[in-house]
């Protein structure tokens, strides 16, 4: 296993850990979703900006950027003092595996200054083939506690980006065990689930927000006992009130959310928190009066600060706030075309950018305006409280009752995304140290540099003259050589040892310069490249190559939610079962006649979330389940690895939580301990043939009946019970259920591939998880669903999820 017996394990005495080198403040970091909102973020003081690119972005509806952008926006940052940090934060499907490989690469090549993840693919590709890449863990990997972020530690990566879920008090008990730097969000959108957990997009129509296509179903209006409400829409974290607080518990990096944003935000909200982060204590209470003042500029939803004071936060989600962002203005009361007229609170400009948001689940349309009415008058600008119409290129959209939104203000970022080019096609790279020892010998001057990890040495032969007076010193030198010309590099260090009292003429000392400063760029370019193809040509040969799956006999594992049930083990069609690991499951199981001696076919599924003292309770409650013969168990964290310190001879499964999408990444998985891997539920047929094909050398598992759970929270809904459905306007019901400190939503539509069992054993997969945990394999449902396990054919009124309609 990858954890040996020898490590610290986290139940052990943790002494003070070595903290991150010391920061005069926290480093502020601005997202950038197109040229001009990196310029806005430059522009407002950022120390450092987070993109995308046009592939393998969790925000794959921003513009995001090419390669070539990415390159340039370094040398720019890098020429500022700043840093850029590219998102590959996405789950990567097998066939995008040498793609990943071509763009690992390049963004090695380039010196990008971190590269953030949830797929461990990136984690091991980068990891084996382009160790000069920094990681730091995207908040889609649900790192919520100090056993996740030290096995980040263990990995090497050298950033976790923490759960939002997170109080202050608990990241100061993460910041006291752990040397790693911390990156918390501080402001912008909230998921109302925890990142990287949720399903709901994807389960609606494909479109997955652990691939940055989420359509925002949580943002939408449903109705519970006849009364509608935004129940799973948050509001905007604004975190401004707090960065004293956020800095003493140890976040080294604060966070703003909003790669979709506009420049405008961007250049609102950065300048916000810069003003508040730069004021001197006796001055920050007026900073940050001010500060709030400039983001209400940033049209957001209401703010919240909310899981970071402790506590259930009350004002995080509430269902009579509508889910859209921008500043609502009111409701439309006449449409004549495309015209709608309504009663504006808030003042408004031509030259301002409005969404009208229907009372449906639909998405809002969005137009500037152009022409803008007070009764029958023309007018460039109306104050708030004012009857006013504005007319629309979109003809027959809008309704009576409509939402109208201010999205935009007509004082926007004004730089135009052609004026970035030119100013980005105008920036240098920074110049790169060079180390030199200059020597003189034989009326040869022999040059030997060095730069990064390369040596390179040139001789040159030059013609001397006894010097009367001003002989060649290290001085002449060192001023000859301080200047590169169009070669980007910086003198560091100048060695020359005794030299002859001699004289070079200047002339020829500007030409070795100009020549040695030639070769040295060509010759580190061509050792580079060869360095980059050297390592992309090795990691595309260890991808592994596409083979006949091996035909194995069916095995089946119940998911079951009482200990009492495990009787279902006698059943000759059921090899194993799954239990909910809880200490007072492990109490209350005994293995009665017929079953002693079967404790191997028990899998103990932890839950995939441990806040507090849960960690702790888990850890003892394996203790024991070890000390009575158990070996098997689920794992849906990474924060679940250390649980397993000091054990030997255990059985680790990941259960879909813990993504298996391509084969490096259930390589990765092997590596840190896992013996079988469960298929991730949101996958299609045709990547499951591509990763099936790819022998692994780990059995991989589907699940093949469950209840998705779309969504899981430490949000609350107070008004919304499990005794009656939550609905949606196109008629969909879902089931909310709130235990343990967690709410759950899930579709009343069960998941099924019961019917496909035959393809996906003909694709390699003969290992099935067949999840009764809702149900129970007594009630009506449970015995349909085990009547149809044994004797073939589909569950009625089920749905395939995306097996069949693909995922995006």
């Amino acid at each position: 296993m990858f954890f040996s017996s020898n490590r610290k394990t986290l139940d052990e005495p943790v002494t003070s850990p070595t903290l991150p080198a010391a920061r005069t403040r926290p480093e502020l970091l601005s997202p950038a979703g197109s040229l001009e909102a990196f310029f806005a973020a430059m522009e407002a003081g950022a120390d450092a900006v987070y993109a995308g690119l046009r592939d393998f972005s969790a925000r794959a509806k921003a513009r995001n950027f090419s390669l070539g952008d990415m390159e340039r926006m370094l040398a720019y940052a890098h020429g500022q003092g700043r840093k850029v940090y590219v998102t590959l934060n996405t789950l990567v499907k097998e066939t995008e595996l040498p793609q990943l490989v071509d763009t690992l690469s390049a963004l090695e090549a380039m010196g990008i200054d971190a590269v953030i993840l949830q797929d461990l693919a990136v984690w091991r590709l980068a990891r084996e083939h382009f160790p000069d890449l920094e990681l730091h863990s995207s908040t889609q990997m649900t790192v919520h506690n100090v056993a996740g972020v030290r096995m980040l530690e263990r990995m090497g990566f050298s950033r976790a980006v923490l759960a939002r879920e997170l109080s202050l008090e608990e990241i100061a008990g993460i910041r006291a065990q752990t040397s790693m730097e911390l990156e918390h969000f501080i402001h912008g959108a909230l998921c109302f689930c925890f990142s990287g957990q949720c399903y709901f997009s994807s389960y609606l129509g494909g479109k997955s927000g652990n691939r940055g296509r989420c359509a925002q179903p949580c943002r939408r209006r449903y109705r519970y006992r006849q009364q509608d409400g935004y129940y799973f829409s948050t509001n905007d974290l604004s975190a401004i009130d707090l960065l004293p607080e956020l800095t003493d518990a140890g976040i080294i990096s604060l966070k703003i959310e909003g790669r979709m944003k506009s420049a405008e935000y961007v250049s609102n909200v950065v300048s916000a928190y810069r003003m508040a982060l730069d004021a001197a204590p006796a001055q920050r209470a007026e900073a940050v009066r001010q500060a709030k003042e400039h983001l209400k500029a940033s049209f957001g939803r209401n703010p919240t600060k909310g899981f970071l004071p402790g506590g259930i936060p009350h004002d995080i989600a509430i269902p009579s706030v509508k889910g859209a962002t921008g500043r609502f203005l009111g409701e439309v009361s006449q449409v004549r075309g495309g015209t709608i007229s309504f009663k504006t609170r808030d003042r408004l400009h031509i030259g301002d950018r409005l969404r009208v948001q229907p009372k449906t689940d639909k998405a809002g349309t969005a137009f500037t305006i152009k022409e803008l009415f007070q009764g029958q008058r023309p007018v460039k600008k109306v104050s708030a409280g004012v009857f006013v119409s504005a007319p629309s290129p979109f003809e027959n959209t809008f309704k009576v009752g409509d939402a109208v939104f201010k999205v935009s203000s007509e004082q926007a970022f004004t730089l135009s995304e052609a004026a970035c080019r030119r100013k980005l096609e105008q920036a240098l790279p920074v110049p790169e140290r060079i180390d030199l020892e200059v020597t003189l010998a034989e009326c040869h001057l022999i040059l030997r540099a060095r730069v990064g990890d390369l040596d390179f040495e040139k001789s040159y032969a030059v013609e001397t003259f006894a010097a009367e007076e001003s002989p060649l010193s290290r001085q002449t030198l060192e001023t000859v050589f301080a200047k590169s010309g169009q070669e980007p590099f910086l003198l560091g260090e100048l060695a020359t040892g005794e030299l002859p009292p001699v004289i070079i003429p200047p002339s020829q000392l500007k030409q070795i310069r100009r020549d040695f400063y030639q070769q040295l760029s060509q010759t580190l370019r061509r050792e580079r490249q060869a360095q980059q193809n050297r390592r992309r040509q090795a990691a595309l040969a260890a991808l592994l190559p596409a083979s006949q799956p091996a035909q194995e006999r069916r095995q089946f594992t119940l998911g079951l939610r009482d200990p009492r049930d495990i009787g279902l083990l006698l059943d000759p069609e059921v090899d194993r079962v799954m239990l909910p690991l809880t200490l007072s499951h492990v109490n209350q199981l005994r293995l009665g006649k017929g079953l002693a001696g079967k404790e191997d076919r028990i899998i103990w599924d932890i839950p995939f979330v441990l806040l507090g003292n849960q960690w702790n309770d888990t850890r003892k409650a394996i203790r024991i389940l070890v000390s009575r013969g158990f070996s098997h168990f689920s794992l849906g964290n990474l924060g679940h690895f250390p649980l397993f310190d000091g054990f030997d001879g255990l059985h680790l499964h990941t259960s879909y939580r813990l993504f298996s999408l391509n084969s490096q990444a259930i390589l990765a998985w092997r590596e840190l301990g896992a013996e079988e891997v469960s298929l991730y539920i949101e996958d299609d047929r045709d990547n499951l043939a591509q990763l099936l094909a790819r022998d692994t050398g780990v059995p991989a598992a589907a699940t093949v009946y469950t209840r998705v759970p779309l969504i899981t929270s430490r949000i609350p809904i107070r008004s919304v019970r499990a005794d009656q459905p939550v609905v949606s306007d196109r008629g969909d019901t879902y089931r909310v259920d709130q235990r343990g400190g967690l709410t759950v939503l899930a579709s009343n539509v069960d998941f099924s591939l019961l019917g496909q069992l035959d393809v996906l054993q003909s694709l390699g997969c003969h290992r099935f998880i067949v999840d009764l945990s809702h149900l129970g394999p007594h009630s009506p449902e449970g015995k349909k669903v085990l009547q149809v396990l044994k004797k073939g054919g589909e569950v009625p009124g089920t749905s395939s999820f995306n097996f069949e309609q693909g995922l995006e």
